[in-house]
């Protein structure tokens, strides 16, 4: 699965590409397939997004997460306090350690 993800032109908040639009929540990510670039292209043009990147993701029972420990932090938020989290949908959150 590839997902898209992004910066915010506004807020500088991480976006995730939905299959339409931008969310804050990396949940809504849509797979992209092999579209990727063309998405890119059409989002950087429009000015939707900054740095936009494909990254790699998968699918579990608890939703959709990025597959690199970079990319979940980036997600989710701080690694010393789960509390802190955007979003705590990973319930793996708490348990890394870096």
């Amino acid at each position: 699965m590839k997902i898209l993800t992004g910066n915010d032109l506004t807020t500088g908040a991480v976006i995730w590409w939905t299959g339409s639009d931008w969310s804050i929540h990396v949940e809504d990510a849509a797979d992209v397939g092999d579209h990727s670039d063309q998405i890119l292209a059409v989002e950087d043009a429009a000015c939707r997004v900054n740095g936009g990147y494909v990254i790699d993701a998968v699918r579990d029972a608890d939703g959709v997460r990025p597959a690199h420990i970079k990319d979940r932090i980036r997600a989710l938020g701080p690694t010393v306090r789960p509390d802190l989290t955007l979003k705590p949908a990973d319930p793996a959150a708490g348990a890394w350690v870096i």
